[in-house]
């Protein structure tokens, strides 16, 4: 699998799907309860899912950037929250 190939049952998940199932694999991980074997899965698939929101998330800021307009019409990108020059609220 290349790098960027996500397997078809992750890259289908909404971001919201793929986020709930990280914050459960991250539970699980967190109580240290879990077999090395399964650890180990549930770590490569978290990684798989991490990827896959941040990509999302990705897709999403290129379509904020291409629709906030300027008062003249023209297109242009602005800073989103958090990022130097964006507005904190």
């Amino acid at each position: 699998m290349a790098k960027t190939d996500l397997p078809a049952e992750i890259a289908k998940l909404s971001f919201e799907d793929a986020l709930a199932e990280l914050e459960t694999i991250v539970g699980e991980l967190e109580t240290g309860q879990a077999k090395l074997d399964d650890a180990i899965n549930f770590y490569e698939r978290g990684a798989l899912l991490k990827r896959h929101c941040e990509d999302k998330l990705k897709v999403a800021q290129a379509k904020i950037d291409r629709i906030v307009e300027a008062a003249d019409g023209a297109l242009e990108t602005k800073p989103m929250e958090g990022e130097p020059g964006g507005v904190d609220v």
